[in-house]
């Protein structure tokens, strides 16, 4: 594992909580040459990379392309990683550039029963009510509510569920296990 300084932590840090993972705007001072090499280093290490400017958006620009495009930085999972942002949020997040930024910062933050649920929910066997209250603390209808207000409603995320013989009623992430659900 690489030994972050305290500008690339910072930079993975303020990126976590910004929609999309932006890692601009960068820390105040670090501008020309000393943001250039601290930029390089990082897109050498993995932990952010450039990716196309969605400028109608308002994402900032990193660089022009000359072609009347322009790129901008996002910290990678690699990078999330680094800070101890849980792998399994990252995967989940990655889609969810469009996203408000307060559910994703609220979604990314490890080691919250958020963050539980929704590794729950991306095992391939799924989970019941009874194993994520088990797991949680957490009533049956306030993880009914949590799958369907933030998970579904402010997160996007897509929730199936099926009714097994053997554990009752199953919940999962779509396209986030194994097994196919109709």
């Amino acid at each position: 594992m690489t030994k972050l300084t305290d500008t690339q932590t910072l930079i993975l840090t303020r990126a976590s909580a910004r929609p999309g993972n932006l890692a601009l705007p960068l820390p105040d001072g670090l501008h020309g040459a000393a943001a250039k090499m601290a930029i390089g280093r990082m897109v050498k290490l993995g932990l952010i990379k450039e990716v196309e400017a969605n400028t109608r958006r308002g994402e900032p620009l990193w660089r022009e392309t000359g072609d009347g495009h322009g790129t901008t930085l996002i910290a990678t999972e690699a990078g999330l990683a680094a800070i101890g942002i849980d792998p399994v949020v990252v995967k989940t997040m990655a889609g969810l550039r469009d996203a408000k930024p307060e559910a994703i910062a609220a979604a990314q933050r490890p080691g919250t029963k958020r963050a539980q649920l929704i590794a729950m929910l991306q095992a391939k066997d799924g989970a019941t009510i009874a194993e994520i209250a088990e797991a949680t603390g957490w009533q049956a209808h306030s993880i009914r509510g949590a799958i369907s207000g933030s998970l579904k409603k402010k997160l996007g995320l897509t929730v199936t569920s099926e009714k097994l013989a053997e554990r009752g009623r199953v919940y999962r992430l779509a396209g986030h296990f194994d097994a196919t659900i109709s």
